[in-house]
């Protein structure tokens, strides 16, 4: 998930936009019966006509058997998500107060949880990548496993944020996922405890004197700083080269990854550009960094794993400076969100635009392929061993 932070979060995560319209209108016109038309400010008068909404809500309060179950705040937040899950997309949705403060949480890289991030792929849950130490990599998930259910769930009709609501929960407590990959005969279940989860935002070594091993896990609110004190030791050291490791690292902040960008890039040079839609004008975003790290020769680590904001960092340098990609075909995680916050605590998150690589690529559903296509075997996962860093360290002391 790439997410810019234009005053309002714009990209990969999450975005607020329609439901002050709605709130508005239900609140300011009250509980009417029968033909009473409520009219959108932003539609035609003919287009929306809302006593069907009001004779359902009287026919529920008059006649529902169990009348202390009827809660109207959350009946009315009900009828947002509804209505905003009707588009079809899953990356737009409604937030109630408490689901906006998971995610405020989860930005700041802490919340509770197993430590998996996912995604829905033409209607299958998929995973998207395991964070680093969680419960979810201890256990063996993978990024690439689709889960078919979350305890005795099926997750064919969940949405994106229903399944992200049941995986979520208490540490110590427990949840079980029936997982299927693409190499087995049968689906298997995996029980795994939860756990209060910490995501590091990077981390960095030296490898034979003069290389750097550069791993960013996420493109969060942190991440900026952190990357800033960790390029100055890398500037104080002996590196001369640099392997920028994007594996299952699923997005963040579009500001944060052009941030980082401007590290690598020319000033000026394009990072990413949003597209908005037939008829529309793009919008460029452009590096405007301190360019230190421009002429460092650098190869760049990718995998099913890596999506969205770092998508578009790997994609923003392979199209501006030749740097070659290696692993495996990235997520495909193309689309921009908007985040805004509403009244009441509640928030929406709603897909604007798609993004293309400076080279107007469209990575939606279709991901970056490796200029050096490497794959890890069931081998490598059971021996640690990391085919994919063996070959970029071979190919970096050749540049």
């Amino acid at each position: 998930m790439a997410i810019s932070k234009r005053k309002k979060i714009l990209f990969g995560f999450l975005g607020f936009f329609l439901g002050v319209v709605l709130i508005s209108i239900v609140f300011g016109t009250g509980f009417f019966i029968g033909k009473l038309q409520v009219i959108c400010p932003v539609c035609k008068p003919e287009e929306v006509d809302f006593s069907l909404f009001w004779e359902t809500w009287n026919v529920l309060k008059e006649k529902f058997y169990q009348p202390e179950k009827f809660d109207t705040q959350k009946m009315t937040e009900g009828a947002i998500s509804g209505m905003v899950k009707s588009l079809g997309d899953p990356y737009t949705s409604f937030f109630n107060p408490q689901e906006t403060k998971e995610f405020f949480e989860e930005a700041q890289g802490t919340f509770e949880g197993i430590g998996i991030e996912i995604d829905k792929k033409k209607e299958e849950l998929v995973v998207i990548a395991p964070l680093e130490g969680t419960p979810a990599e201890r256990a063996g998930i993978r990024a690439g496993d689709k889960i078919l259910k979350i305890d005795d769930k099926e997750t064919v009709d969940l949405s994106l944020e229903e399944a992200v609501k049941l995986i979520r929960g208490p540490k110590g407590t427990e949840v079980k996922l029936t997982i299927s990959r693409g190499d087995w005969k049968e689906p298997k279940e995996f029980k795994i405890s939860r756990a209060l989860i910490k995501i590091p935002s990077l981390k960095w070594e030296l490898k034979e004197d003069d290389i750097v091993y550069l791993k960013l896990y996420q493109f969060f609110d942190r991440t900026g700083d952190d990357f800033r004190k960790s390029a100055i030791e890398i500037l104080n050291s002996p590196a001369k080269k640099i392997i920028l490791d994007l594996r299952n690292n699923p997005g963040g902040y579009l500001e944060v990854a052009r941030e980082i960008s401007g590290w690598f890039l020319k000033r000026g040079d394009i990072v990413v550009i949003e597209d908005f839609g037939p008829g529309k004008e793009k919008n460029e975003y452009k590096a405007d960094g301190n360019e230190k790290f421009l002429d460092y020769p650098i190869v760049v680590l990718i995998n099913q794993g890596s999506a969205s904001a770092s998508e578009i960092l790997a994609g923003a340098l392979r199209d501006n400076r030749n740097v070659l990609l290696i692993g495996e075909k990235s997520f495909g995680k193309g689309s921009i969100q908007e985040l805004e916050e509403l009244r009441g605590g509640s928030s929406l998150k709603i897909t604007i635009a798609n993004w293309l690589t400076p080279k107007g690529q469209l990575i939606t559903d279709k991901g970056l392929e490796p200029d050096i296509k490497v794959e890890m075997s069931e081998e490598d996962y059971e021996q640690d061993r990391d085919p994919q860093l063996e070959k970029a360290l071979e190919v970096i002391k050749g540049l």
